[in-house]
């Protein structure tokens, strides 16, 4: 494989094409009655349609924050965030959103496929749509033999694929997800990433993926955004050019799997000195 450069400036990449989300120069500052608290300034980039980009930048470096405000959770003290060409000022249909806490987001009163179609009832589409769409989340998670399951009956792992089958039963045109594999064990973390990337490929919505695992960036994402520390801005915007086809052995063994890895990490170093 031909190696490429490994970063490109924020704002570098090629204008053709209208991207489906644009963070414009986005500032958040929390104020309370003991001050003010400066967490993003002048975050400014964009994701194209179809793409998986992935976010990592040291802990405190504001980028749940950055989530919740793309997500229309937290409203912006500057700039915007343009989704689909529209200004984003509240959780806007189109988009979905999978939490870390996963057990938290799902209701334990209601079956696995209950927690699924909640959502497509905001829509107030045909019942049949509803659920074959709920079905065909269901089977591309790996949980359509599972659908009258309670939650609590569920291993960490199968609860977050059902977070993420709610999502995808939504049909978004971006999914973002903030972390959502931190809390489950190393090898179902890998299934996971391997499931994001096959719905990805095979659904063609965009992801933005918040994590804050090195390896995890590298191995999921086509661009990995390094975010500086507090207030944050984008320090780095990494191409990440393995082969599309990735497995967890072969991929993290690729030599340019180490040098992108090496890359991402020695940026993130420069952020904990406050390299901006």
């Amino acid at each position: 494989m031909t190696a490429t450069p490994l970063s490109e400036k924020p704002g570098e990449k090629s204008d053709a094409a209208q991207p489906i989300l644009a963070i414009r120069h986005v500032g958040k500052t929390y104020t309370s009655r003991d001050g003010s608290v400066e967490a993003i300034r002048d975050l400014d980039f964009k994701v194209k349609a179809g793409e998986l980009v992935c976010v990592v930048g040291p802990s405190g470096a504001g980028k749940t924050t950055l989530l919740r405000c793309i997500a229309g959770l937290l409203d912006v003290t500057e700039g915007a965030v343009i989704f689909k060409s529209k200004k984003v000022t509240e959780p806007p249909a189109g988009m979905a959103v999978v939490f870390q806490e996963y057990g938290r987001s799902l209701f334990p009163w209601l079956t696995v496929r209950q927690n699924v179609m909640l959502p497509l009832k905001e829509k107030k589409g045909p019942k049949a749509e509803r659920e074959r769409l709920t079905d065909e989340a269901l089977e591309a998670v790996g949980l359509a033999d599972c659908p009258s399951s309670y939650p609590w009956q569920l291993s960490g792992g199968m609860q977050q694929r059902v977070a993420i089958a709610r999502a995808v039963a939504y049909e978004p045109h971006v999914l973002v997800m903030d972390e959502p594999f931190a809390a489950v064990d190393a090898q179902t973390r890998a299934e996971l990433e391997d499931l994001v990337r096959e719905l990805w490929r095979r659904l063609g919505v965009t992801v933005l993926f918040v994590t804050h695992d090195i390896d995890e960036a590298v191995y999921l994402g086509q661009r990995v955004l390094v975010l500086s520390n507090r207030p944050t801005v984008v320090l780095d915007d990494v191409k990440i050019d393995l082969p599309d086809e990735r497995d967890q052995l072969g991929t993290r063994s690729h030599p340019r799997f180490a040098t992108l890895r090496a890359h991402v990490y020695a940026r993130i170093q420069d952020a904990k000195r406050g390299v901006r």
